[in-house]
């Protein structure tokens, strides 16, 4: 998994997984998601851009995490929110 434009993406060595399918922010507010992305930094599980509260976004903005993995079964893929950057593994 290397992409040659985004060494956010090359740094991330061992995948991270979400340990409980819902996003942990929306849970606590009583709020509905869509999507869920799990944070290759830390590991937290949080909703989506097309999720009302956008938390995986907010997320990486407030805490300079720039690299999630999709949390949804089936798909393999990684993003990076600082270069707008994408890689499947």
């Amino acid at each position: 998994m290397t992409n040659q434009r985004c060494t956010h993406l090359n740094a991330v060595k061992t995948l991270k997984h979400e340990k409980r399918h819902e996003c942990e922010e929306c849970v606590k507010i009583n709020a509905d998601w869509v999507h869920l992305r799990t944070c290759q930094t830390c590991g937290v599980t949080l909703c989506c851009d097309s999720s009302p509260n956008r938390h995986a976004t907010k997320h990486a903005r407030t805490s300079a995490h720039p690299v999630v993995a999709s949390a949804e079964p089936g798909e393999r893929w990684l993003y990076c929110y600082p270069d707008d950057a994408f890689a499947e593994y």
